[in-house]
């Protein structure tokens, strides 16, 4: 099946589409349904006809967005009507859903006059917490947003717009500080000046990049003062007429260029123009303006971000849109301030700079994810920008004065990490807490793996524990520096083959001895990291040991069974774990020992 099949077919099968609406109250008795509907929902009516902002407590307002569009300018499809945009509107909604659990409800709306369409959107405003507007055609979505931002007392904010602003300005932080170039110097060359275009502009001229050093070209070529064919956005960043023609003359000695227009309109010459360690965002999609093995390639100096998923440094729009609209509404903002969209960008830049959790490398194929030309924008699916971005947005709502409630936000943060599929971030945070009062001395046995090094990386910049490595040391030294890991000199790196313990081998012959184990066999499996890490616990230097990465059951629990036993009393030996659902923890057992338990057990 080829992916035009695979594609319709994912939208067609079983239920139509892409959502549904699922109650949140029980229904499930003649109390519950005189509660949600006549006559006891005629309370919650009578409080809000007596005090509006109470529809904020008793009704889905404030956990709701509606996604509105005319369909005039659908991704790369142009203006293919309403109808045709909704299977978008619906994707869109998905992406709220999953990444910060805001419901939406899908608008398409057959109305292309920009008096009429914002007459409708703005009648809306009761049912709504928040209004995202998207692929709307430029000039009009501009008129639009101004006028509903205007009228209506809820966040408005059109994504084609000030998203990529915000996720590319977040990547601009970072991408000058790795260039060593500083804002307010950079000459910026601009390919493409629809919505995103300017409003990428304007939102990097309040990051510090100076005005009369942006260059913005279009179609029929530089954006220049003496042009008589450009609109009034256009216009206020056109510049003198100095003899520019082409974007290859524009980019001679550029220090950035910025792509938010067409594939294929940059050639790797153009790029040898630029100057010392060139910033590329080329954002085009699906195709960029250049590819990114072709910009490296032509210059390997160059710090490189695209809007594809296959290659480093992704400007998705994700990042931003979910977040930005969680913390609006959690602090029922009356609109999204210039401050809330500086704080969201500048929260990304600085997530980028913390070390990354092992569960987010992983899901990115294993490889290092610290910041550099190849890692300075952070990636869709780590968790941690909800509650990084969420809580700079509302206290920046807060501090401009347009939040309609307060609340402090550290609790708000912890709140953010405990809900939903964050939750076990919530309690491994309560874990760490305790455990960073007294590190202890924990041994890993089989060290020379990727994962587990990445683990032990964040143990180490968190202060956890104080791990103790076991392993050939040659071989986690050199994974180590393969994986730009900061570890050799800030763990302890033990290889059982070679830094043979007499002491170690003599006190499990002393254990094992009446079971048949000789003194040759004792020196044989000391030599095996599990053996030795368990008698490191068992004669106190080391206090805990975490193993089981690399074998199955029965090999990780003998040595444990063998050197610690069952405690005084026990019976047999039980495995537990713990499950963290959506509103609960459940621990399990046993799950690894006794597959057929008896009643006794």
């Amino acid at each position: 099946m080829g992916r035009k099949e695979d594609a319709l077919e994912y939208h067609r099968r079983g239920r139509k589409g892409k959502l549904e609406v699922v109650p949140t109250k029980p229904l499930v008795s003649q109390m519950d349904l005189s509660l949600a509907y006549t006559p006891g929902v005629a309370e919650p009516c009578l409080e809000i006809a007596e005090d509006p902002d109470k529809s904020w407590e008793y009704t889905a307002r404030a956990n709701l967005v509606a996604v509105i569009s005319n369909g005039t300018a659908v991704l790369g499809l142009g203006d293919i009507g309403p109808a045709a945009s909704k299977p978008v509107m619906e994707g869109k909604a998905c992406l709220f859903k999953k990444f910060a659990d805001i419901d939406v409800f899908d608008l398409e709306i057959n109305e292309k006059r920009v008096d009429q369409f914002c007459d409708i959107v703005a009648a809306l405003e009761p049912t709504f917490g928040g209004i995202n507007l998207e692929d709307i055609a430029a000039p009009e979505c501009f008129e639009i947003e101004a006028k509903l931002r205007e009228r209506m007392r809820i966040p408005v904010f059109h994504d084609d717009q000030h998203g990529t602003a915000i996720i590319s300005g977040a990547g601009l932080l970072n991408a000058a500080e790795l260039a060593n170039k500083q804002l307010a110097d950079i000459k910026l060359v601009v390919s493409g000046a629809g919505a995103a275009a300017i409003a990428c502009v304007e939102f990097f001229i309040q990051l510090g990049i100076t005005r009369s050093n942006v260059t913005m070209v279009d179609s029929k070529g530089v954006v220049h003062v003496d042009r008589t064919d450009i609109n009034k956005q256009k216009r206020s960043l056109a510049v003198p007429d100095d003899g520019r023609r082409t974007l290859a003359d524009a980019m001679r000695g550029a220090d950035m260029f910025m792509g938010v227009s067409v594939a294929n309109t940059v050639t790797p010459e153009m790029l040898t123009t630029m100057a010392e360690r060139p910033i590329v965002f080329a954002l085009a999609n699906p195709d960029p303006e250049i590819s990114y093995p072709a910009a490296i390639a032509a210059r390997p100096d160059a710090i490189v971000a695209t809007g594809r998923s296959d290659f480093p440094n992704q400007v998705n729009n994700v990042l931003g849109f979910p977040y930005i609209f969680r913390g609006a509404l959690d602090c029922r903002a009356t609109t999204i301030s210039e401050e809330m969209k500086l704080a969201a960008a500048r929260a990304l830049s600085e997530l980028t700079r913390e070390p990354v959790p092992e569960s987010v490398i992983m899901a990115y194929g294993g490889n290092a994810l610290k910041m550099g030309p190849d890692y300075f924008i952070p990636k869709p699916f780590d968790p941690r920008v909800l509650w990084w971005v969420a809580p700079a947005v509302a206290q920046a709502a807060m501090e401009s004065g347009v939040a309609r409630i307060k609340f402090d936000i550290d609790e708000y943060r912890e709140k953010l990490m405990s809900k939903g599929s964050n939750a076990a971030y919530s309690i491994m945070r309560t874990i760490t807490k305790e455990a960073q009062r007294d590190p202890k001395r924990i041994v890993f046995p089989h060290a020379a793996s990727a994962r587990l090094l990445h683990a032990i990386q964040q143990i180490v910049d968190e202060e956890i524990a104080k791990p103790i490595l076991l392993g050939r040391t040659d071989e986690i030294e050199k994974l180590c520096n393969e994986l730009s890991l900061d570890l050799i000199s800030r763990v302890d790196i033990i290889d059982p083959r070679s830094d043979h313990n007499a002491t170690y081998s003599e006190r499990l012959y002393e254990m094992r001895q009446r079971k048949g184990l000789t003194q040759e066999a004792a020196r044989a499996l000391i030599q095996k990291s599990d053996y030795y890490g368990a008698i490191m616990v068992d004669r106190g230097d080391a206090d805990g040991m975490v193993t089981g990465l690399r074998l199955n059951y029965p090999e990780t629990v003998r040595p444990v069974l063998e050197i610690f036993g069952l405690s005084p009393g026990a019976k047999v030996a039980v495995g537990m774990y713990m499950m963290v659902l959506q509103n609960s923890v459940k621990f399990f057992g046993d799950t690894v020992f006794n597959i057929f338990p008896d009643a006794e057990m």
